[in-house]
Protein backbone atom coordinates (compact mmCIF):
# COMPACT_ATOMS: atom_id res chain seq x y z
CA UNK A 1 0.00 0.00 0.00
CA UNK A 2 1.93 3.40 -0.96
CA UNK A 3 0.92 6.19 0.67
CA UNK A 4 -0.17 9.71 -1.29
CA UNK A 5 -0.83 13.28 -0.48
CA UNK A 6 -4.58 12.66 1.64
CA UNK A 7 -5.44 9.17 2.02
CA UNK A 8 -7.84 7.24 4.18
CA UNK A 9 -7.48 4.67 6.13
CA UNK A 10 -9.19 2.46 8.52
CA UNK A 11 -6.85 2.77 11.65
CA UNK A 12 -3.27 5.05 12.17
CA UNK A 13 -0.62 3.43 14.74
CA UNK A 14 1.54 5.97 15.30
CA UNK A 15 5.14 4.40 16.78
CA UNK A 16 6.44 1.38 15.25
CA UNK A 17 7.30 -0.33 19.15
CA UNK A 18 5.93 -3.21 20.22
CA UNK A 19 2.43 -1.80 21.12
CA UNK A 20 1.64 -0.36 17.58
CA UNK A 21 2.99 -3.41 16.00
CA UNK A 22 1.23 -6.10 18.25
CA UNK A 23 -2.54 -4.18 17.61
CA UNK A 24 -1.81 -3.41 14.15
CA UNK A 25 -1.08 -7.57 13.55
CA UNK A 26 -4.16 -7.90 15.79
CA UNK A 27 -6.10 -6.01 13.49
CA UNK A 28 -5.26 -7.59 10.53
CA UNK A 29 -5.78 -10.95 11.38
CA UNK A 30 -9.02 -9.94 12.65
CA UNK A 31 -9.73 -8.32 9.58
CA UNK A 32 -7.66 -8.92 6.70
CA UNK A 33 -9.22 -5.94 4.69
CA UNK A 34 -8.48 -3.17 7.15
CA UNK A 35 -6.43 -0.86 5.59
CA UNK A 36 -3.82 0.67 7.88
CA UNK A 37 -0.26 2.62 8.85
CA UNK A 38 2.37 2.89 11.18
CA UNK A 39 4.05 5.97 11.14
CA UNK A 40 7.27 6.02 12.83
CA UNK A 41 9.31 9.43 13.80
CA UNK A 42 12.95 7.21 13.37
CA UNK A 43 14.61 6.07 10.57
CA UNK A 44 13.35 2.41 11.86
CA UNK A 45 11.39 0.31 13.96
CA UNK A 46 11.82 -0.44 17.92
CA UNK A 47 14.11 2.32 18.49
CA UNK A 48 13.01 3.43 21.46
CA UNK A 49 11.46 1.23 24.73
CA UNK A 50 10.70 -1.58 22.16
CA UNK A 51 15.45 -1.54 21.71
CA UNK A 52 16.91 -4.40 23.53
CA UNK A 53 19.32 -2.29 25.04
CA UNK A 54 16.16 0.22 26.30
CA UNK A 55 15.08 -2.56 28.50
CA UNK A 56 15.38 -5.18 30.80
CA UNK A 57 14.71 -7.90 28.52
CA UNK A 58 12.20 -9.93 31.36
CA UNK A 59 9.72 -11.99 30.37
CA UNK A 60 7.77 -10.29 33.28
CA UNK A 61 5.76 -13.40 34.91
CA UNK A 62 5.78 -12.27 38.61
CA UNK A 63 8.57 -15.20 39.07
CA UNK A 64 11.44 -12.80 40.86
CA UNK A 65 10.05 -9.44 40.80
CA UNK A 66 10.00 -8.87 44.48
CA UNK A 67 7.59 -5.45 44.16
CA UNK A 68 4.62 -7.48 42.43
CA UNK A 69 4.04 -9.61 46.21
CA UNK A 70 3.49 -6.46 48.54
CA UNK A 71 3.43 -7.92 52.27
CA UNK A 72 0.30 -6.30 53.90
CA UNK A 73 0.06 -6.65 57.46
CA UNK A 74 2.16 -9.98 57.64
CA UNK A 75 0.02 -11.41 54.33
CA UNK A 76 1.17 -11.84 51.19
CA UNK A 77 -0.43 -10.56 48.15
CA UNK A 78 0.00 -12.59 44.81
CA UNK A 79 -2.39 -11.16 43.06
CA UNK A 80 -0.44 -8.52 41.03
CA UNK A 81 2.15 -11.44 40.47
CA UNK A 82 -0.14 -14.08 39.13
CA UNK A 83 -2.98 -11.06 36.73
CA UNK A 84 1.12 -10.15 35.37
CA UNK A 85 1.79 -13.93 35.15
CA UNK A 86 -1.25 -14.82 32.99
CA UNK A 87 -0.52 -11.58 31.08
CA UNK A 88 2.49 -12.99 29.80
CA UNK A 89 1.04 -16.43 29.19
CA UNK A 90 -0.94 -14.42 26.56
CA UNK A 91 1.94 -12.88 24.82
CA UNK A 92 3.31 -16.19 24.53
CA UNK A 93 0.41 -17.79 22.89
CA UNK A 94 0.34 -14.62 20.15
CA UNK A 95 4.21 -14.99 19.40
CA UNK A 96 3.35 -18.81 19.18
CA UNK A 97 0.28 -18.36 16.69
CA UNK A 98 2.71 -15.95 14.71
CA UNK A 99 5.41 -18.44 14.99
CA UNK A 100 3.52 -21.34 12.70
CA UNK A 101 2.76 -18.08 10.25
CA UNK A 102 4.59 -18.02 7.12
CA UNK A 103 6.97 -15.28 6.83
CA UNK A 104 7.54 -14.38 10.51
CA UNK A 105 10.38 -15.73 11.50
CA UNK A 106 12.05 -18.05 13.96
CA UNK A 107 11.25 -17.75 17.78
CA UNK A 108 14.67 -17.70 19.13
CA UNK A 109 15.80 -14.61 17.36
CA UNK A 110 13.57 -13.23 20.42
CA UNK A 111 12.97 -15.34 23.04
CA UNK A 112 15.30 -17.46 24.87
CA UNK A 113 14.84 -19.62 28.17
CA UNK A 114 15.94 -18.23 31.19
CA UNK A 115 15.81 -19.15 34.14
CA UNK A 116 14.58 -16.63 37.04
CA UNK A 117 15.51 -15.93 40.77
CA UNK A 118 14.59 -13.85 43.32
CA UNK A 119 17.83 -13.41 45.93
CA UNK A 120 17.60 -11.32 49.28
CA UNK A 121 20.67 -10.78 52.34
CA UNK A 122 19.70 -10.73 55.90
CA UNK A 123 17.37 -12.29 58.10
CA UNK A 124 13.84 -10.34 57.44
CA UNK A 125 14.24 -10.18 53.61
CA UNK A 126 14.66 -14.18 54.21
CA UNK A 127 11.86 -14.23 56.00
CA UNK A 128 10.17 -12.34 53.34
CA UNK A 129 10.63 -14.27 50.51
CA UNK A 130 9.71 -17.54 52.45
CA UNK A 131 6.72 -16.18 52.94
CA UNK A 132 5.93 -14.78 49.67
CA UNK A 133 7.45 -18.77 48.33
CA UNK A 134 4.82 -20.60 50.62
CA UNK A 135 2.44 -18.01 49.31
CA UNK A 136 3.16 -18.14 45.33
CA UNK A 137 3.32 -22.21 45.22
CA UNK A 138 0.04 -22.70 46.55
CA UNK A 139 -1.07 -21.28 42.51
CA UNK A 140 -0.85 -23.50 39.61
CA UNK A 141 1.45 -20.54 38.12
CA UNK A 142 3.82 -20.88 40.42
CA UNK A 143 3.94 -24.33 41.61
CA UNK A 144 7.34 -25.45 40.35
CA UNK A 145 9.39 -22.58 42.15
CA UNK A 146 11.84 -23.46 44.61
CA UNK A 147 13.73 -21.85 47.39
CA UNK A 148 17.36 -22.40 48.94
CA UNK A 149 19.34 -20.90 51.45
CA UNK A 150 22.25 -23.75 51.14
CA UNK A 151 25.15 -22.19 50.02
CA UNK A 152 26.23 -24.90 48.05
CA UNK A 153 22.75 -25.00 46.00
CA UNK A 154 23.12 -21.46 45.65
CA UNK A 155 26.23 -21.36 44.09
CA UNK A 156 25.14 -23.63 41.87
CA UNK A 157 22.29 -21.36 40.86
CA UNK A 158 24.38 -18.11 40.86
CA UNK A 159 28.33 -19.26 39.93
CA UNK A 160 29.07 -15.27 40.34
CA UNK A 161 27.08 -14.70 43.38
CA UNK A 162 28.34 -16.60 45.95
CA UNK A 163 32.53 -16.47 45.90
CA UNK A 164 34.18 -13.55 48.24
CA UNK A 165 30.80 -13.00 50.18
CA UNK A 166 31.02 -12.88 53.75
CA UNK A 167 30.79 -16.99 55.47
CA UNK A 168 28.35 -15.09 58.12
CA UNK A 169 26.29 -13.27 55.71
CA UNK A 170 22.48 -15.25 55.50
CA UNK A 171 21.28 -15.24 52.04
CA UNK A 172 18.15 -17.02 50.10
CA UNK A 173 17.36 -17.63 46.69
CA UNK A 174 14.12 -18.69 44.94
CA UNK A 175 14.93 -20.04 40.96
CA UNK A 176 12.35 -20.82 38.33
CA UNK A 177 13.81 -22.67 35.95
CA UNK A 178 11.01 -21.84 32.71
CA UNK A 179 11.63 -18.38 32.49
CA UNK A 180 12.63 -16.46 29.50
CA UNK A 181 14.88 -13.13 28.02
CA UNK A 182 12.74 -11.46 25.46
CA UNK A 183 14.54 -8.87 22.87
CA UNK A 184 11.41 -7.02 22.40
CA UNK A 185 13.17 -5.16 19.66
CA UNK A 186 13.54 -8.55 17.75
CA UNK A 187 10.19 -9.68 18.38
CA UNK A 188 9.02 -5.63 16.73
CA UNK A 189 10.82 -6.01 13.99
CA UNK A 190 10.04 -9.60 13.11
CA UNK A 191 6.08 -8.51 13.07
CA UNK A 192 6.25 -5.40 11.34
CA UNK A 193 8.15 -7.52 8.49
CA UNK A 194 5.62 -10.24 8.76
CA UNK A 195 3.53 -6.89 8.24
CA UNK A 196 5.37 -5.42 5.23
CA UNK A 197 3.67 -8.57 3.55
CA UNK A 198 0.09 -7.95 4.23
CA UNK A 199 -1.92 -6.12 1.37
CA UNK A 200 -3.21 -2.87 3.16
CA UNK A 201 -0.88 -2.10 5.47
CA UNK A 202 2.00 -0.11 5.41
CA UNK A 203 4.72 1.25 8.00
CA UNK A 204 6.61 4.45 7.21
CA UNK A 205 9.70 6.13 8.35
CA UNK A 206 10.72 9.52 9.85
CA UNK A 207 7.61 10.82 9.80
CA UNK A 208 6.37 13.29 12.80
CA UNK A 209 3.03 13.96 13.48
CA UNK A 210 2.35 17.44 14.13
CA UNK A 211 -1.51 17.88 14.31
CA UNK A 212 -4.39 15.47 15.37
CA UNK A 213 -8.13 17.12 14.09
CA UNK A 214 -11.40 15.64 14.87
CA UNK A 215 -13.39 15.59 11.16
CA UNK A 216 -16.90 14.54 11.24
CA UNK A 217 -15.76 10.60 11.72
CA UNK A 218 -12.83 10.74 10.96
CA UNK A 219 -9.41 11.68 12.57
CA UNK A 220 -7.03 14.58 10.38
CA UNK A 221 -3.46 13.51 10.84
CA UNK A 222 -1.10 16.06 10.08
CA UNK A 223 2.21 14.29 9.26
CA UNK A 224 6.10 15.87 8.06
CA UNK A 225 8.45 13.89 7.04
CA UNK A 226 11.70 14.88 8.98
CA UNK A 227 14.24 13.92 6.30
CA UNK A 228 12.51 15.53 2.78
CA UNK A 229 10.33 18.17 4.83
CA UNK A 230 7.10 17.03 2.78
CA UNK A 231 4.03 17.47 4.17
CA UNK A 232 1.00 15.17 3.87
CA UNK A 233 -2.48 14.59 5.64
CA UNK A 234 -4.13 11.13 6.42
CA UNK A 235 -7.68 10.76 7.15
CA UNK A 236 -8.35 7.98 9.52
CA UNK A 237 -11.51 6.34 11.28
CA UNK A 238 -9.32 5.16 14.64
CA UNK A 239 -6.36 6.31 15.73
CA UNK A 240 -3.95 4.73 18.34
CA UNK A 241 -1.11 6.68 19.73
CA UNK A 242 1.78 4.12 21.09
CA UNK A 243 4.76 6.14 20.87
CA UNK A 244 6.16 5.72 24.02
CA UNK A 245 7.20 8.57 25.78
CA UNK A 246 5.59 10.56 23.11
CA UNK A 247 2.36 9.47 23.35
CA UNK A 248 1.29 12.00 26.05
CA UNK A 249 1.92 15.03 23.62
CA UNK A 250 0.02 13.82 21.28
CA UNK A 251 -2.56 12.73 23.21
CA UNK A 252 -2.85 16.09 24.58
CA UNK A 253 -2.39 17.22 21.21
CA UNK A 254 -5.77 15.51 20.20
CA UNK A 255 -7.49 17.70 22.84
CA UNK A 256 -10.43 14.84 23.78
CA UNK A 257 -11.55 15.40 26.97
CA UNK A 258 -10.28 11.95 28.72
CA UNK A 259 -6.52 13.45 27.95
CA UNK A 260 -6.63 16.28 30.87
CA UNK A 261 -5.03 16.04 33.95
CA UNK A 262 -2.14 14.01 32.79
CA UNK A 263 1.38 14.64 33.05
CA UNK A 264 4.37 12.82 32.70
CA UNK A 265 7.50 12.36 35.22
CA UNK A 266 10.32 11.51 32.79
CA UNK A 267 12.97 8.36 34.23
CA UNK A 268 16.00 7.67 32.60
CA UNK A 269 18.01 4.70 33.05
CA UNK A 270 21.61 2.99 32.59
CA UNK A 271 22.96 -0.38 33.08
CA UNK A 272 26.56 -1.72 33.59
CA UNK A 273 27.01 -4.62 30.77
CA UNK A 274 29.86 -6.89 30.66
CA UNK A 275 30.41 -9.27 27.61
CA UNK A 276 33.40 -10.79 29.01
CA UNK A 277 32.61 -14.70 28.03
CA UNK A 278 34.69 -15.72 30.77
CA UNK A 279 32.62 -13.55 32.98
CA UNK A 280 29.02 -14.07 30.63
CA UNK A 281 29.03 -17.74 30.96
CA UNK A 282 29.48 -18.37 34.43
CA UNK A 283 26.19 -16.46 34.70
CA UNK A 284 22.64 -18.20 33.42
CA UNK A 285 19.48 -16.08 35.18
CA UNK A 286 17.92 -13.11 35.71
CA UNK A 287 18.34 -12.35 39.45
CA UNK A 288 16.13 -9.77 41.09
CA UNK A 289 16.93 -8.37 44.57
CA UNK A 290 14.73 -5.97 47.05
CA UNK A 291 14.44 -2.14 46.09
CA UNK A 292 16.55 0.47 48.13
CA UNK A 293 14.61 2.55 50.41
CA UNK A 294 12.76 5.53 48.69
CA UNK A 295 13.60 3.66 44.92
CA UNK A 296 10.96 3.55 42.39
CA UNK A 297 9.69 0.32 41.39
CA UNK A 298 11.41 0.73 38.03
CA UNK A 299 15.00 0.45 40.07
CA UNK A 300 14.43 -3.26 41.40
CA UNK A 301 18.04 -4.02 41.13
CA UNK A 302 19.20 -7.09 38.88
CA UNK A 303 22.07 -9.14 37.61
CA UNK A 304 20.85 -10.22 33.98
CA UNK A 305 21.73 -12.84 31.71
CA UNK A 306 20.72 -10.69 28.12
CA UNK A 307 20.73 -12.75 24.81
CA UNK A 308 20.64 -10.43 21.57
CA UNK A 309 21.69 -10.97 18.13
CA UNK A 310 22.83 -14.26 19.33
CA UNK A 311 24.99 -12.77 21.26
CA UNK A 312 24.87 -13.26 25.36
CA UNK A 313 26.05 -10.28 27.60
CA UNK A 314 25.29 -9.09 31.78
CA UNK A 315 23.52 -6.58 32.52
CA UNK A 316 22.97 -5.16 35.84
CA UNK A 317 21.00 -2.04 37.10
CA UNK A 318 18.99 -0.11 36.48
CA UNK A 319 20.46 2.96 37.30
CA UNK A 320 17.65 5.87 37.81
CA UNK A 321 18.55 9.16 36.02
CA UNK A 322 16.64 12.03 34.99
CA UNK A 323 15.91 14.30 32.17
CA UNK A 324 13.57 16.50 30.84
CA UNK A 325 13.20 14.42 27.32
CA UNK A 326 10.52 12.01 26.95
CA UNK A 327 12.18 9.81 24.57
CA UNK A 328 15.21 8.73 24.41
CA UNK A 329 16.18 11.07 21.09
CA UNK A 330 13.47 13.63 22.12
CA UNK A 331 13.77 17.20 23.04
CA UNK A 332 14.47 19.02 26.53
CA UNK A 333 11.66 20.78 25.53
CA UNK A 334 9.46 17.92 26.24
CA UNK A 335 8.38 18.03 30.07
CA UNK A 336 8.22 22.08 29.69
CA UNK A 337 5.89 21.80 27.22
CA UNK A 338 3.93 19.51 28.35
CA UNK A 339 2.88 21.47 31.49
CA UNK A 340 -1.42 22.74 30.70
CA UNK A 341 -3.81 24.50 32.47
CA UNK A 342 -5.37 21.06 33.36
CA UNK A 343 -2.67 18.85 34.95
CA UNK A 344 -0.30 21.49 37.08
CA UNK A 345 -2.15 20.63 40.07
CA UNK A 346 -1.73 17.17 39.84
CA UNK A 347 1.88 17.91 38.76
CA UNK A 348 2.56 20.15 41.14
CA UNK A 349 1.27 18.11 43.83
CA UNK A 350 2.84 14.87 42.49
CA UNK A 351 6.84 17.08 42.84
CA UNK A 352 5.63 17.69 46.22
CA UNK A 353 4.54 14.08 48.05
CA UNK A 354 7.55 12.73 45.75
CA UNK A 355 10.71 14.77 47.66
CA UNK A 356 12.26 11.35 48.40
CA UNK A 357 11.69 10.43 44.68
CA UNK A 358 13.73 13.18 43.60
CA UNK A 359 16.26 13.09 46.18
CA UNK A 360 16.90 9.44 45.08
CA UNK A 361 17.40 10.37 41.59
CA UNK A 362 19.78 12.88 42.28
CA UNK A 363 22.01 10.69 43.84
CA UNK A 364 21.78 8.10 41.48
CA UNK A 365 22.90 10.57 38.24
CA UNK A 366 25.49 12.14 40.75
CA UNK A 367 27.03 8.32 41.35
CA UNK A 368 30.37 7.45 40.11
CA UNK A 369 31.27 4.30 38.16
CA UNK A 370 32.87 3.16 41.08
CA UNK A 371 29.82 3.21 43.35
CA UNK A 372 27.97 1.83 40.57
CA UNK A 373 30.30 -1.60 40.83
CA UNK A 374 29.82 -1.30 44.53
CA UNK A 375 26.27 -1.82 44.05
CA UNK A 376 26.88 -4.78 41.53
CA UNK A 377 28.91 -6.38 44.48
CA UNK A 378 26.18 -6.35 46.41
CA UNK A 379 25.38 -9.73 43.80
CA UNK A 380 28.83 -10.17 42.55
CA UNK A 381 31.36 -9.56 45.11
CA UNK A 382 34.60 -9.94 42.72
CA UNK A 383 33.12 -7.85 40.22
CA UNK A 384 35.81 -5.89 38.64
CA UNK A 385 35.70 -2.74 37.42
CA UNK A 386 37.28 -2.75 34.00
CA UNK A 387 34.76 -5.78 33.36
CA UNK A 388 31.91 -3.53 33.18
CA UNK A 389 30.77 -0.37 31.00
CA UNK A 390 28.17 2.09 31.39
CA UNK A 391 25.07 1.39 28.70
CA UNK A 392 22.53 3.97 28.10
CA UNK A 393 18.84 2.83 28.71
CA UNK A 394 15.37 4.40 27.62
CA UNK A 395 13.26 6.86 28.79
CA UNK A 396 10.46 6.01 30.30
CA UNK A 397 7.52 8.42 31.43
CA UNK A 398 5.73 7.34 34.24
CA UNK A 399 2.15 8.88 34.63
CA UNK A 400 0.84 11.38 36.55
CA UNK A 401 -3.22 11.35 37.40
CA UNK A 402 -5.37 13.28 38.84
CA UNK A 403 -6.60 12.33 42.28
CA UNK A 404 -9.27 14.28 44.44
CA UNK A 405 -7.21 13.65 47.62
CA UNK A 406 -4.10 14.78 47.25
CA UNK A 407 -4.48 16.71 43.43
CA UNK A 408 -2.23 14.22 41.90
CA UNK A 409 0.06 10.98 42.14
CA UNK A 410 2.40 9.41 40.27
CA UNK A 411 1.69 5.77 39.02
CA UNK A 412 4.35 3.75 38.01
CA UNK A 413 2.78 1.01 35.49
CA UNK A 414 0.70 1.54 32.33
CA UNK A 415 -2.82 3.10 31.57
CA UNK A 416 -5.13 2.87 28.48
CA UNK A 417 -6.50 6.30 27.94
CA UNK A 418 -9.31 6.23 24.76
CA UNK A 419 -12.10 8.69 23.82
CA UNK A 420 -15.63 7.93 25.23
CA UNK A 421 -16.48 6.89 21.02
CA UNK A 422 -13.45 4.80 20.65
CA UNK A 423 -11.78 6.43 17.60
CA UNK A 424 -8.43 7.21 19.50
CA UNK A 425 -6.75 5.39 22.08
CA UNK A 426 -2.96 6.15 23.85
CA UNK A 427 -0.86 3.60 25.95
CA UNK A 428 0.66 6.05 28.87
CA UNK A 429 3.18 4.94 30.99
CA UNK A 430 5.95 1.80 31.62
CA UNK A 431 6.16 -1.06 33.45
CA UNK A 432 5.76 -3.77 33.45
CA UNK A 433 4.72 -2.66 29.29
CA UNK A 434 6.44 -4.90 26.32
CA UNK A 435 5.29 -8.64 28.50
CA UNK A 436 1.79 -7.48 28.88
CA UNK A 437 1.22 -5.81 25.47
CA UNK A 438 -0.67 -8.26 24.00
CA UNK A 439 -3.51 -8.12 27.11
CA UNK A 440 -3.38 -4.25 26.82
CA UNK A 441 -4.33 -4.62 22.89
CA UNK A 442 -6.83 -7.14 23.48
CA UNK A 443 -8.21 -4.68 25.95
CA UNK A 444 -8.07 -1.93 23.56
CA UNK A 445 -9.71 -3.71 21.26
CA UNK A 446 -12.59 -4.68 23.56
CA UNK A 447 -13.35 -0.89 23.95
CA UNK A 448 -12.31 0.61 21.18
CA UNK A 449 -13.99 -2.45 18.25
CA UNK A 450 -16.93 -3.35 20.71
CA UNK A 451 -19.31 -4.64 18.46
CA UNK A 452 -16.43 -6.54 16.00
CA UNK A 453 -14.76 -7.76 18.92
CA UNK A 454 -18.07 -9.33 20.16
CA UNK A 455 -18.81 -10.92 16.69
CA UNK A 456 -18.31 -14.48 15.98
CA UNK A 457 -16.35 -14.10 13.32
CA UNK A 458 -13.60 -12.06 15.66
CA UNK A 459 -14.51 -14.28 18.89
CA UNK A 460 -13.48 -17.46 16.61
CA UNK A 461 -10.73 -15.66 15.39
CA UNK A 462 -9.35 -14.41 18.71
CA UNK A 463 -9.86 -18.53 20.32
CA UNK A 464 -7.51 -19.79 17.45
CA UNK A 465 -4.89 -17.00 18.22
CA UNK A 466 -5.03 -16.83 22.13
CA UNK A 467 -6.76 -20.15 23.44
CA UNK A 468 -6.71 -18.95 26.88
CA UNK A 469 -7.38 -16.04 28.38
CA UNK A 470 -6.27 -14.69 31.90
CA UNK A 471 -9.05 -15.32 34.12
CA UNK A 472 -9.40 -19.15 32.12
CA UNK A 473 -5.62 -19.71 32.95
CA UNK A 474 -5.64 -18.70 36.69
CA UNK A 475 -8.55 -20.65 37.43
CA UNK A 476 -8.11 -23.78 35.61
CA UNK A 477 -4.73 -25.51 36.43
CA UNK A 478 -4.85 -28.21 33.66
CA UNK A 479 -5.18 -25.47 31.14
CA UNK A 480 -2.60 -23.52 31.94
CA UNK A 481 -0.15 -27.05 31.98
CA UNK A 482 -1.44 -27.60 29.41
CA UNK A 483 -1.30 -24.30 27.22
CA UNK A 484 2.18 -23.42 28.56
CA UNK A 485 3.95 -26.70 27.81
CA UNK A 486 1.91 -25.91 23.99
CA UNK A 487 3.51 -22.22 23.90
CA UNK A 488 6.80 -23.37 25.25
CA UNK A 489 7.38 -25.99 22.63
CA UNK A 490 6.12 -23.86 19.62
CA UNK A 491 9.03 -20.74 20.89
CA UNK A 492 11.23 -24.03 20.80
CA UNK A 493 12.58 -23.00 24.48
CA UNK A 494 12.97 -26.72 24.85
CA UNK A 495 15.46 -27.10 21.51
Amino acid sequence: MAHNENQTVDVMLVGAGIMSTTLAVLLKELDPKLTLEIAELRSTGAVESSNPWNNAGTGHAGLCELNYTPDNGGKIDIAKALHINTQFEVSKQFWAYLTDKEGFGEPRNFINPVPHMSFVRGESDIDFLKRRHSALIESHAFADMVISEDREQLAKWMPLTMPGRAAEEKVAATYYEKGTDVNFGAVTQQMLAYLSKQDGSLVTYNQKVTDLQREGDLWRVSIKCTSTGEKRTVKARFVFLGAGGGALPLLQMSGIPESKGFGGFPVSGMWLRCDKPEVVNQHQAKVYSQAEVGAPPMSVPHLDTRVVDGQTSLLFGPFAGFSTKFLRHGSFMDLPLSVRANNLKPMLSVARDNMDLTRYLIKEVMQSTEERVQALRKFYPEARNEDWRLELAGQRVQIIKKDPKKGGILQFGTELVSSQDGSIAALLGASPGASVTVSVMLELLERCFGEQFKSAAWQAKLAEIVPAREEALKADGDLYRKITAQTWSTLKLDA
